[in-house]
């Protein structure tokens, strides 16, 4: 059996009737990008223009939305059309009990955004050899077990390093052979569901809570995408101007200069004697970068957010998109700081002795210092917090006041809550003591 590599086929290609002709085609096929991908930034301001507008006034008739999401959502459509300028791309993901527009939101902003489609059921296949903008509706299925691989996949999609390769049969001269097929799985995703995702695949979405309406203007609107005056409008103006182009000389520049500015400026900071010369391709976007990292934004939450910035940029828009990023990774990390204490919460009462009232305000204490917590760190942590914990986390059976609020605390839930974190790990060491017990056992005989 031979084994070859062969290359994806594009619509630029034919079957290869001799060695000269797909050279030709191929070589016609890099000077068409080449050329098309080298538009100025007033290009491609000129070729944006009236799209930003027109896409929020249609989001806005169809959703009701927290004001900053609009314009999010927007930037968003519009960087489907620019993705591939990029090394990653964010996924979107809506959050929401049912009823509240997923189904809506995806189908809109699918039919927006560059070659759109919207799936209710995924598998490997049809995420690796499809193309364009990928909608999830009801994503609870990617998480049970047997879609390992689908997840694997879902987790690199959202950068260019991710590729799949698979074998197919092909027929020749000298008989069957297998060559190998690569495919790239980077593309924008869109994913929506009511229970929410793993940490692994969050960490790569922009995650925007949906609350259902009660804005009957909105709500009583059907879904007539297809046949919309105003989306027609739109999509007929992308696909008339940056539509058909797949990336921008020019967006590659400013996210490539990016590294260039923060060794410099890193370099000026810690050598002052040194004299750092900054390249005229990365001076022209000083501000932008100085903006940016003055966001203090790092690692993920930084990648995510960057084309964003630089799409949003185009608008004049890149002040207000730095304020939203800054406030959804402040929510975020707030949120999983609450998760993780809300675990520490259960730990610490399922393993609390005293059945009758108690103080919050010595349950708190005890709290503080069964989580390590010292006297002057996370201050936030007080009577008032482990009191509202308690109650969200419904912890407390009974309650009154008696010179402060006391609790009769519910211990056997909380014992049943944190083996939900817990089990596994004890029942890997309760097997072990198991073991030792049968092998003490062993060796007296």
């Amino acid at each position: 059996m031979v084994w070859k590599p062969v290359k994806e086929t594009t619509s630029y290609e034919e079957p290869e009737e001799s060695e000269e002709k797909p050279k030709r085609r191929k070589r016609k096929k890099e000077e068409i990008e080449e050329k098309e991908s080298n538009l100025s930034e007033e290009e491609i301001k000129k070729e944006i223009k009236p799209l930003l507008k027109k896409i929020i006034q249609i989001l806005r008739k169809y959703m009701d939305l927290e004001e900053d999401n609009y314009l999010l959502i927007a930037i968003w459509i519009i960087g489907t059309y620019f993705h591939k300028s990029f090394r990653s791309y964010p996924y979107l993901f809506f959050n929401a009990m049912k009823g509240s527009g997923k189904s809506r939101i995806l189908n809109l902003i699918t039919i927006l955004s560059k070659e759109g489609i919207v799936l209710n059921s995924l598998t490997e296949a049809v995420l690796f050899r499809t193309k364009g903008t990928l909608g999830i509706d009801e994503f609870e299925g990617v998480g049970k077990r047997g879609s390992e691989n689908l997840r694997e996949l879902l987790n690199s999609a959202y950068k260019k390093t991710g590729k799949v390769f698979r074998m197919k049969k092909v027929s020749g001269k000298d008989g069957e052979t297998q060559e190998v097929e690569e495919f790239e799985v980077y593309r924008p995703i869109i994913m929506a569901n009511i229970w929410g995702m793993d940490d692994t695949l969050g960490d790569r979405c922009i995650q925007i809570i949906l609350e259902k309406s009660v804005k009957k203007s909105v709500v009583k609107l059907i879904e007539d995408f297809e046949d919309n005056f105003q989306i027609n409008d739109v999509t007929s103006i992308i696909s008339k101007g940056i539509g058909s182009v797949g990336s921008f000389g020019t967006l590659k520049q400013v996210q490539q200069n990016w590294n260039k500015h923060i060794c410099d400026t890193n370099t000026s900071i810690t050598s002052p004697t040194t004299t750092t010369t900054t390249t005229s391709n990365t001076s022209i976007y000083n501000n932008i970068y100085n903006k940016i990292d003055k966001t203090g934004l790092l690692g993920r939450d930084l990648e995510l957010f960057f084309p964003l910035f630089i799409i949003s940029n185009l608008y004049g828009k890149l002040d207000e998109m730095l304020k939203i990023a800054i406030r959804i990774v402040k929510e975020r990390k707030e949120k999983d700081i609450y998760e993780s204490f809300d675990v520490q919460v259960y730990d610490f009462i399922s393993q609390y002795t005293n059945t009758g009232f108690i103080k919050v305000s010595e349950l708190t204490s005890q709290f503080r210092e069964f989580a390590g917590i010292e006297d002057k760190q996370d201050l936030w942590i007080n009577t008032r917090w482990f009191g509202k914990s308690i109650k969200r986390l419904k912890l407390d059976k009974e309650k009154k006041r008696s010179n402060g609020m006391l609790v009769i605390l519910d211990i056997d839930k909380a014992k049943e809550k944190i083996k939900i974190f817990k089990e596994p790990e004890e029942s890997k060491e309760d097997e072990i003591e198991v073991q030792k017990i049968s092998s003490l056992q062993d060796n007296s005989k």
